[in-house]
């Protein structure tokens, strides 16, 4: 067997196998003879046969056996001569492969990148202070206070933080919303509905909430409402101006709960000090976790910009298509329609190409230096994994391992998966820390 190596790109190669007729023979008889010896044929005893008599009789076994030997020889045989380090097959072009004549066999593969290992010891990051300030403690205990809250209903007229039950109907141009968006009542006509008086946070209806200030029950008011150019919810509103005919039903007033023995309770705290310093470490467990987040982001940004090289067509390819599901899962999950996205596909491909690309790159890097660390994954990494995921998906971690004993190729996956993992940690590790001002809130 003859054995060709093509250049595609630095990173695809046609690895070409040819065998001759004498080569196809010879592969053939032995297959013959292997099914002669196992044969069973009336009137013969096992393995006396005659040849013919066994290769009439089982013609298609043994030429799918002929078909896969050849093509296994000419798969293991190719990427043993090329001495390549392959990532993945992309391509098997078989031709005819007959007894007694020629054959060629072509295997298309992406292989590693040639590129020199950059200096990863020492990456300068920067990471925000994590000790909790008083005020972020103190917003943090108003939030327990207003998850709490009761709500007394009021006759004076509505104020900040209040919630207005109310019933409106809104129109553009005069033709009624339900018209415009039939299949979007809410935003059409609500017999009675509840809505917070200028909150922090957007209601349904953009800034509907911050002009209910003052109203009181009974009172009626033609409401102004711009909905903004790229309103996802209704695409027919995006842009557009309406006005909504509103009628406040009842007020009620937040009522936040004392700091007694009952709420310290329900917190699980003995005592005010005892609660604040439960907050104090959570929030700088939060602060530890987003830095930690933030410097594997760095330093795999840092490795990227440190080396050049041609990432594999096939891995960038399947990263992309991964990354892309995650883009359309995501918006999709935020009101935006299958139209919307249809019209976006380009940007949204060339977005996910991108970061595919980066992923396929930084992937290799980190199996590099993982070599050169020799991170490997041990048994408790694996432990640890199983147990995490089996508590996400609600399965018995016993099941869990099951299921995963019997897909290989995911087993692969996540092992690997572990190992990159491993090693960006272990280059955080190295990485230089400087404390930079936290973000302006």
């Amino acid at each position: 067997m003859n054995i060709e190596t093509q250049d595609i790109s630095d990173t695809r190669k046609s690895l070409v196998a040819s065998f001759e007729a004498e080569e196809t023979a010879a592969e053939h008889k032995a297959i013959v003879a292997e099914f002669t010896k196992m044969a069973r044929i009336p009137g013969f005893r096992p393995g006396k046969a005659p040849a013919a008599m066994v290769q009439k009789r089982y013609a298609k076994e043994i030429k799918e056996e002929f078909h896969k030997k050849v093509m296994t020889k000419a798969y293991q045989s190719s990427i043993k001569d090329s001495k390549l380090q392959v990532l993945n097959v992309v391509n098997v072009e078989e031709g005819e492969i007959e007894p007694n004549a020629p054959a060629t066999i072509t295997v298309t593969v992406d292989i590693q990148p040639e590129f020199e290992l950059p200096e990863y010891e020492g990456i300068a990051t920067t990471a925000t202070p994590t000790d909790a300030t008083d005020e972020e403690v103190d917003k943090t205990i108003e939030n327990m206070r207003a998850e709490r809250a009761d709500f007394s209903v009021v006759e004076r007229e509505a104020a900040k933080s209040d919630y207005v039950k109310l019933a409106y109907e809104g129109a553009v141009d005069g033709k009624p919303i339900l018209e415009i968006a039939p299949d979007k009542q809410i935003y059409g006509k609500i017999p009675q509905t509840w809505e917070e008086v200028d909150g922090e946070n957007e209601g349904l209806i953009p800034g509907l909430g911050k002009q209910l200030v003052g109203m009181k029950v009974g009172d009626k008011k033609d409401i102004d409402i711009e909905f903004p150019a790229g309103f996802a919810a209704v695409e027919a509103l995006a842009g557009k101006k309406a006005v909504y005919a509103v009628e406040v039903l009842e007020v009620r007033e937040r009522v936040l709960p004392e700091i007694d023995e009952e709420f310290l309770k329900a917190q699980q705290a003995d005592d005010l000090d005892g609660l604040k310093t439960n907050i104090r470490n959570n929030i700088k467990m939060q602060k530890d976790s987003r830095n930690r987040s933030d410097q594997r982001r760095q330093v795999t940004e840092a490795l990227i910009a440190k080396v050049s090289f041609h990432a594999p067509e096939s891995l960038v390819e399947n990263e992309t298509q991964s990354v892309l599901r995650q883009f359309i899962d995501q918006n999709m999950r935020q009101g935006v329609t299958q139209e919307q996205l249809e019209g976006d596909k380009d940007a949204l491909y060339a977005n996910a190409r991108k970061a595919g690309e980066s992923r396929v790159v930084s992937q290799l890097i980190l199996s590099k230096i993982a070599e050169k660390e020799k991170v490997t994954v041990e048994e408790a990494d694996m432990n640890q994994f199983i147990y995490q995921q089996a508590m996400r998906s609600g399965q018995a971690p016993d099941k869990f391992i099951k299921e995963l004993a019997k897909n290989r190729e995911q087993l692969r996956s996540i092992q690997q998966s572990i190992l990159l993992d491993k090693t960006l940690d272990l280059v955080v590790a190295k990485a230089t820390v400087t404390e930079s001002a936290p973000a302006a809130e």
